[in-house]
C-alpha cells in the first residue's frame, strides 16, 4: 500500500517530516513572532494583533501566570471563543511551560466541573460571559486562579468600551456572578508586564495540551498531546500546504474555534507558523456577521465543516462575497458530502478539500492533494508526510485492497495516551505506535482513502451493513433538502431500520416524495423507513450532527 500512497504523492510535499524540528513549541512560537514582526498575525472585530504584538502580550501573560505560583507542568484551562485573547493566553501559558486545557465556551456547569477536575487544572481563563456557570463549580475544583476577560478587552480604547458595554447591557449576555479574587485579563496583562518573565525550556515528550474529545459517546476523555506531537502535525500541515502557501502573504477566514483540535492545529499553530492572518470568527452561527467578514477580507484560504459550507451557500448575501483570490479552503470534524463539494467549487471557484484525523492524532492524518485535479471528491485523501494508515478486518487480519476496515494510524503526531485512562488507552494504542481510530474506511485503487462511518454510528438491517454517511449525502442530493443526519433504529423484524432527520430547504417536500427520491438511489434496506421532518439538527460547537442526540 505505501508504493501506492507514494505513486500519487502530491508534487513538492516531501514523503517524511522532522518532527524534532524545534525542542518545543515555544520556540516555534518565538522565532515566528521574531521571523514575522510586523506583519498581521489575527484581527477580530476589524482590529488587527500583529506577531510583534503577539509575542509582547503572550509573555505579559507568561509572566503573570509565573507570578501566582504556576509551575511548568501545571495544568491551566483556557475557556474562550475565538478573540484576541485566545493566541494571547495559549502562546503565554505555553511560554510558562503549562499545559493547556482548551475548554468549549458552551459547557453547563456539569461539564465544566468534570473537566477541570479530571484535568486537575489549577487556573483557569474564561470569558465573561460563561463566568456564571464557572461561579457554582470552582469550588469543588483544585483551581485557585481565576481570570476573566469581556469580549473586546484586546480592542483599542473607546471601541473596547463601546463593545463590553453593549454586550453586557444592551444585549444582556453577561449573567451577573461572583467570583472573589477573580482578575480582569487587562490587569493580569499590567501586572505581567512589571513581573519578570523566566524563560522556561520545555522537551519534545512534555505534555502541551490535554484536549478532551468531544464526550459524543460515553465520558469525555483527554488526549495527552505533547510538545513533539504537535509540533510534528504543525510540519506536516505546513508541507503539505507550502506549495501553495506565499509565507506571510496568505490571509485565512477561521470561523471554527481555535479550542477545537482542527483549528488549534491548522490555525492558531500552522498557518501561523507560516505568517498567515487569520481572521478570527468570534460567532460562525451569525451567518450574516460572517459573510462580512469574508467581504472584508481578500481571502485566501477557509477552514471550515460541512454544515457551514452548506449554510453559507443558502444565505442570499453568499452571492456578494469576492471569492478571486481564494485558493482553497479545508474541510474537517466532520465528512464532506459531494453535493456541498461540488456547489462550493461551482460557486467560488476554488477548490474545497477534504482531510481527515482525530483529536488523537493531533489531528490531520489525511488530506487531499492541493495541486489541480488531483483532488478525489468523496475521499479524505492520502496520508500526510511521515504517516502510515492501513485498514484491519474483523478477524484481525489486514483488509484486501478494495474492502473496508477499521481505520489505524501510525505517526508522529500520535497521542500519548488517556489522561489518567490507562485501560482505554491500551484499548486504542494496541502497540507498535499505531492508534485505532474506530472508523471504517476503504483505500481506492489510486491510495485514496474513503472514510465509510464511524464504528459506532453503523446501522445493522437483518445483517446487512448501512452507513449512515452514505444515506445522508444521498438525502442531501435531493433539492428540497437542506441537510439530513440519520440513525438506527431498533425494529422487531429486522433488528434496526433506518430513520433520517431532515431539515427542509423547500416546505413542500413530503416523506412520500424523499422516499421515493431514496429508493432510486439507494438499496431497499438502506431506504429511511422513518422519516421526520425537523426545523434544525442538533451540532457539536464545530457544527457536526450529532447523531447521539437524534438517538
Amino acid at each position: 500500500m505505501e508504493k501506492i500512497w507514494y505513486a500519487s504523492y502530491p508534487k513538492g510535499v516531501p514523503h517524511e517530516i522532522n518532527p524534532d524540528a524545534y525542542p518545543s513549541l515555544i520556540e516555534v512560537l518565538e522565532s515566528t513572532c521574531k521571523r514575522f514582526g510586523t506583519k498581521t498575525a489575527f484581527s477580530n472585530f476589524g482590529v488587527a494583533l500583529s506577531f510583534a504584538e503577539v509575542d509582547e502580550k503572550s509573555r505579559q501573560f507568561a509572566a503573570f501566570l509565573q507570578s501566582v505560583g504556576l509551575k511548568p507542568g501545571d495544568t491551566f484551562a483556557i475557556q474562550l471563543p475565538n478573540l484576541l485573547q485566545y493566541p494571547v493566553a495559549l502562546f503565554g501559558a505555553l511560554r510558562a511551560g503549562l499545559v493547556v486545557v482548551n475548554t468549549n465556551p458552551l459547557y453547563t456547569a456539569r461539564e465544566m466541573e468534570f473537566q477541570f477536575k479530571d484535568s486537575g487544572a489549577k487556573a483557569v481563563l474564561i470569558c465573561a460571559n460563561f463566568a456564571k456557570q464557572l461561579e457554582s463549580v470552582v469550588g469543588n475544583t483544585a483551581i485557585k486562579t481565576v481570570i476573566v476577560t469581556e469580549i473586546g478587552d484586546l480592542l483599542p480604547a473607546p471601541k473596547r468600551w463601546i463593545v463590553n458595554a453593549v454586550i453586557k447591557y444592551v444585549k444582556k449576555m453577561v449573567p451577573a456572578f461572583k467570583l472573589p479574587g477573580a482578575i480582569p485579563f487587562r490587569e493580569a496583562l499590567k501586572r505581567g508586564a512589571a513581573a519578570s518573565f523566566q524563560p522556561v525550556k520545555r522537551e519534545g515528550q512534555d505534555l502541551a495540551f490535554i484536549q478532551y474529545t468531544g464526550g459524543t459517546t460515553g465520558v469525555s476523555k483527554g488526549a495527552m498531546l505533547t510538545h513533539r506531537n504537535i509540533v510534528a502535525n504543525m510540519e506536516q500541515v505546513a508541507a503539505w500546504l507550502r506549495p501553495t502557501l506565499n509565507e506571510g502573504e496568505d490571509i485565512c477566514l477561521a470561523p471554527l474555534p481555535m479550542y477545537h483540535i482542527f483549528s488549534l492545529t491548522v490555525n492558531a499553530l500552522a498557518l501561523f507558523k507560516y505568517g498567515t492572518h487569520s481572521v478570527l470568527v468570534t460567532n460562525a452561527r451569525d451567518i450574516p456577521s460572517l459573510i462580512k467578514d469574508m467581504r472584508s477580507h481578500k481571502l485566501t484560504l477557509m477552514t471550515g465543516v460541512n454544515t457551514l459550507f452548506n449554510a453559507l451557500m443558502n444565505h442570499p448575501d453568499f452571492s456578494k462575497v469576492d471569492f478571486s483570490s481564494l485558493k482553497f479552503c479545508v474541510g474537517g470534524a466532520m465528512a464532506l458530502q459531494k453535493p456541498v463539494v461540488e456547489r462550493w467549487n461551482a460557486l467560488t471557484k476554488s477548490v474545497l478539500l477534504e482531510g481527515y484525523g482525530l483529536t488523537e492524532s493531533s489531528p490531520v492524518l489525511c488530506v487531499n492533494p492541493l495541486e489541480k485535479g488531483k483532488a478525489k471528491i468523496g475521499t479524505v485523501g492520502l496520508p500526510i508526510s511521515s504517516t502510515e494508515i492501513k485498514l484491519m478486518g474483523e478477524n484481525g487480519q489486514e483488509a484486501a485492497l478494495g474492502q473496508s476496515g477499521e481505520i489505524w494510524a501510525r505517526g508522529p503526531q500520535v497521542m500519548k495516551g488517556y489522561w489518567n485512562r490507562s485501560d482505554e488507552s491500551k484499548n486504542v494504542l494496541p502497540g507498535d505506535g499505531w492508534l485505532r481510530t474506530g472508523d471504517v474506511g476503504e483505500f481506492t485503487p489510486e491510495g485514496f482513502l474513503r472514510i465509510v462511518d464511524r464504528q459506532k454510528d453503523m446501522i445493522t438491517v437483518s445483517g446487512f451493513k448501512v452507513y449512515p454517511n452514505e444515506v445522508e449525502e444521498v438525502l442531501a442530493t435531493h433539492p428540497k433538502v437542506l441537510e439530513a443526519g440519520v440513525i438506527g433504529m431498533p425494529d422487531e423484524h429486522s433488528g434496526e431500520v433506518v430513520k433520517a432527520f431532515v431539515v427542509r430547504r423547500d416546505v413542500s417536500l413530503t416523506e412520500q416524495e424523499l422516499r421515493e427520491f431514496a429508493k432510486k438511489h439507494l438499496t431497499a434496506y438502506k431506504v429511511p423507513k422513518a422519516i421526520v421532518f425537523a426545523e434544525s439538527l442538533p451540532k457539536t460547537n464545530v457544527g457536526k450532527i450529532l447523531r447521539r442526540q437524534l438517538r
